[in-house]
């Protein structure tokens, strides 16, 4: 039983760790003070997930712009399209994150974070203009604030592949 506790992430450094809280600290301070300024909402919950993949492990896949993006619209997509068609249910929400965990695999496009969009969706029961605000322009908010913050700090990001 104890195996199943194992770490299997490397240690990393300290400052590594500091930086990556900070992007965090950065990317939603700057996605909340944008909401507040403007009246126009930019933040979501599940955006606090994806810095995580942004700034603590911007070199894997899921944590690539196309599947930031895309994960976080085609997630959002199929929870506003369940929310619509199905009535507000424990099965409704759960059909909801399994296809959009289906979607984002076949599109290719897999973003962990992205799997909440349905449950906020059913939780929060918003108009059509969620997929723009917050979902598609905090999204490419955080990918253009990840790329100037991890540049800013010489980590490789994008990655592309080779």
């Amino acid at each position: 039983m104890h195996k199943l506790f194992t770490r299997v992430l490397p240690q990393p450094r300290a400052a590594s760790a500091l930086l990556a809280g900070l992007g965090g600290v950065v990317a939603i301070g700057f996605l909340a003070w944008a909401t507040e300024i403007s009246g126009t909402l930019l933040l979501m919950a599940p955006f606090g997930a994806t810095c995580v993949l942004l700034f603590s492990a911007p070199s894997t896949p899921l944590s690539q712009p196309a599947n930031v993006v895309g994960g976080h619209v085609i997630a959002a997509l199929v929870g506003l399209i369940m929310a619509a068609l199905l009535p507000d249910t424990y099965w409704a929400v759960a059909l909801a994150v399994g296809t959009a965990i289906t979607a984002m695999s076949l599109l290719r496009v897999t973003h962990p974070p992205a799997g909440a969009n349905p449950i906020v969706v059913f939780a929060s029961d918003p108009n059509w203009l969620f997929l723009l605000f917050p979902v598609l322009t905090g999204a490419v908010l955080l990918v253009v604030i990840g790329l100037l913050y991890n540049r800013l700090n010489k980590i490789p990001y994008p990655v592309f592949p080779k």
